[in-house]
């Protein structure tokens, strides 16, 4: 077994399983996370213990195939333990470093602007699999982590038990300790997870891939909006907000011509009306598709209409774009 999987208290049950005071789960986090241990040997356990964890756990991240980086980003291909491939990106923000990891072997969502859905979902990713994406970054780049995306490839939401555990690895205080509200989950919007995801003891920061303001256009875009209409994916994020007190962020791509009109702006000011979201406007990031990035004129006069309605926006700043590590382009080369 891989004990990167497991949470502290699936660590804790390890230990009563066979007769050991649960108290060695927190050591073993320390040292994993905190201290990079990776010999079990190193944490003076009695020889017994060190049999039974020697023959129980592997400690296996993913292996590095291609790194390219530059002055504020970097992306690593990693090749997993059946030989799948996935992509990891380290965005150099001024807070700190962050971490865009990926949830699955590519998308079944099928969102027409988004290269990583090109390659339909082979399979999901293990708890494991993407708490050693941080891990590859951090030990390749010497980093620590202080904010972590759940946004890279796939849909998290469609592999929720394992994106769920994850959440809870990497915020754990005796280990990684990543802060909850640093580490931001995305959706395209299902809701009944949503809902699962406001339940959770632990739950972290939730982003939701809005990009439109209405249900026909949206519909026309991201399929999963025929499924999961916009009413029904704002109701679970204010269902999220006031459940977990923590502000919701909604996602709105800037495509030239198709969604960044006034009217546009408008219209989704009016949507989310005194609610407790923001809106992250990000500038759309050139693929193999017929869209394009709207005029930072336009995303200004989009952003300026939002502010004066009362909704709290923001652009993103962009990161990696010319190393095809930017939003929507994971996975655009080694496709090719």
């Amino acid at each position: 077994m891989n004990i990167f999987g497991y949470t502290l208290q699936n660590l804790r049950e390890y230990f009563v399983k066979i007769n050991e005071n649960p108290a060695k789960a927190a050591i073993l986090y320390d040292g994993i996370y905190r201290r990079g241990l990776r010999d079990f040997r190193a944490y003076g356990f009695a020889e017994r213990v060190v049999e039974h964890l020697e023959s129980d756990f592997t400690f296996e991240i993913p292996k590095v195939i291609e790194r390219r980086e530059n002055e504020s980003a970097a992306k690593l291909l990693l090749k997993l333990s059946d030989g799948e491939l996935v992509e990891t990106v380290l965005m150099r923000q001024r807070f700190g470093n962050c971490i865009c990891v990926s949830t699955q072997i590519g998308c079944n969502m099928g969102c027409k602007f988004c290269q990583s859905g090109l390659m339909k979902r082979v399979r999901n990713l293990s708890p494991e699999e993407i708490v050693g994406q941080v891990l590859a970054i951090s030990e390749t780049f010497s980093c620590k982590i202080n904010g972590i995306s759940v946004m890279g490839i796939g849909e998290p939401f469609d592999n929720f038990d394992a994106v769920s555990n994850f959440c809870e690895i990497v915020s754990e205080d005796c280990g990684m300790a990543v802060g909850r509200r640093h580490i931001t989950v995305s959706t395209c919007g299902i809701a009944p997870r949503i809902y699962d995801y406001a339940d959770l003891s632990r739950s972290c920061s939730l982003a939701i891939s809005l990009h439109a303001p209405n249900d026909a256009l949206r519909s026309r875009l991201m399929p999963i909006n025929r499924r999961y209409p916009i009413a029904e994916v704002m109701e679970a994020a204010r269902y999220f907000s006031r459940k977990t007190h923590h502000r919701v962020a909604l996602e709105y791509l800037m495509l030239k011509g198709i969604n960044d009109s006034s009217e546009h702006a408008r219209e989704l000011a009016g949507l989310i009306g005194d609610d407790d979201f923001y809106v992250n406007l990000i500038p759309y990031n050139s693929t193999d598709n017929e869209f394009c990035k709207s005029e930072p004129d336009e995303i200004s006069n989009f952003c300026g209409i939002l502010k004066n309605n009362g909704v709290i926006a923001t652009k993103r700043h962009e990161f990696g774009a010319n190393l095809n590590a930017a939003c929507g382009q994971l996975r655009a080369d080694y496709l090719k």
